[in-house]
């Protein structure tokens, strides 16, 4: 497993450089921010996600520990791979993203490409009290559909896109006593 690469910035395409260490050219996917930082002919010190599947191979690289930590959280979202993840982290600095979650600014996460809006929905109620920040109390009111007297975790689920008989499906075995939000989250854990 490798943690990290510590060499010299060889190549720069959009979105990827290539890092020499000691003769060996390893390629890496970068957040805007970070591509930004890391420049040609210049040392640099990536911290390393491997992402190995079947067909690929790819190394995220982030020049910060806490971007990579974001990054890590977002994979944790039903729905949300490493390319998706890295696209959010480029639509600004980490910093911004973790305030766009922790606020619940959805539309602000909707400007990465690949995120739609159940998408950034899920991000935002899956993390808006991990991302080190201290949630806003209205992250979450796109949850809240106005149903009259209705099941307010299946309103939320509904507006996640559920139908409403799936909505129901998903929380039948989850505890109703639990807040609305945390079986929100919990029906979309067992969704995943």
């Amino acid at each position: 497993m490798i943690a990290y690469l510590n060499g010299v910035v060889t190549e720069k395409t959009i979105g990827r450089v290539v890092i020499d260490v000691q003769g060996v050219g390893y390629s890496v996917l970068v957040s805007g921010e970070d591509y930004g930082f890391l420049i040609i002919d210049k040392p640099a010190k990536v911290h390393i996600y491997e992402h190995i599947r079947e067909q690929a191979y790819d190394l995220f690289g982030f020049t910060a520990i806490p971007a990579k930590q974001l990054f890590e959280q977002l994979l944790d979202v039903n729905g949300v791979g490493p390319k998706m993840a890295l696209n959010m982290l480029s639509i600004g600095s980490s910093d911004s993203v973790r305030r766009a979650i922790a606020e619940g600014d959805v539309k602000y996460l909707q400007a990465a490409s690949g995120v739609g809006k159940r998408v950034a929905e899920r991000v935002v109620v899956d993390l808006k009290d991990k991302v080190g920040l201290i949630a806003s109390e209205t992250a979450t009111t796109f949850l809240q559909d106005g149903g009259s007297g209705s099941d307010e975790a299946v309103q939320a689920l509904i507006g996640l896109g559920f139908s409403s008989q799936d909505a129901a499906q998903a929380l039948q075995n989850i505890d109703s006593g639990l807040p609305t939000e945390d079986r929100v989250r919990q029906a979309l854990k067992g969704k995943g």
